[in-house]
């Protein structure tokens, strides 16, 4: 999916979109550790994207190569975080310079009515953002069966093309 932020601006109150009582904004430079718990609990065993295997395999392969750069390029400044009042992170979205194009690397937050739409905030602010700090796109890719396609859609994301992986036992 592909986002234009050049002829399809975000509304610029998209950048002061507060968050909800209690949680704040926080940049994207805390160890892949002190994500993880946020970032796991929002890819349960039945959703499409849930990484199989314990939890430190899924840490030390997926999140934190992700966050070193390791995988999909360095991570960019228009990334975020949301923390609790304890100052624990409770949502992200995660952008990464992959080869010259921005793009969202993944977007979690913890299960439960406290944390309803603030994936969509995040978003919503993050590309604010992206456009202000003079970013011209931002692409992404979701999975088949992931709810949040919706809401990639309803933001103004476009599907550029499809494909389909074949898992054979």
């Amino acid at each position: 999916m592909h986002f234009d932020l050049v002829s399809d601006p975000s509304p610029s109150e998209w950048s002061t979109i507060n968050l909800p009582d209690g949680l704040h904004i926080a940049p994207c430079d805390r160890p892949a550790r002190d994500l993880f718990p946020a970032w796991r609990a929002a890819f349960s065993p039945e959703h499409p994207d849930h990484s199989h295997g314990s939890d430190e395999q899924a840490l030390e392969t997926q999140l934190a190569p992700l966050l070193t750069g390791e995988v999909l390029g360095p991570v960019m400044p228009c990334s975020t975080l949301a923390t609790d009042e304890a100052d624990r992170v409770i949502a992200g979205v995660i952008v990464t310079n992959r080869d010259g194009l921005p793009w969202i690397a993944t977007v979690f937050r913890r299960p439960g009515p406290r944390y309803a739409g603030l994936g969509s905030v995040l978003l919503r602010r993050m590309l604010a953002d992206a456009a202000a700090s003079g970013l011209t796109e931002m692409a992404l890719v979701v999975s088949d069966g992931n709810r949040a396609r919706h809401l990639y859609e309803k933001l103004g994301f476009e599907l550029t093309s499809t494909s389909l992986t074949v898992l054979v036992p």
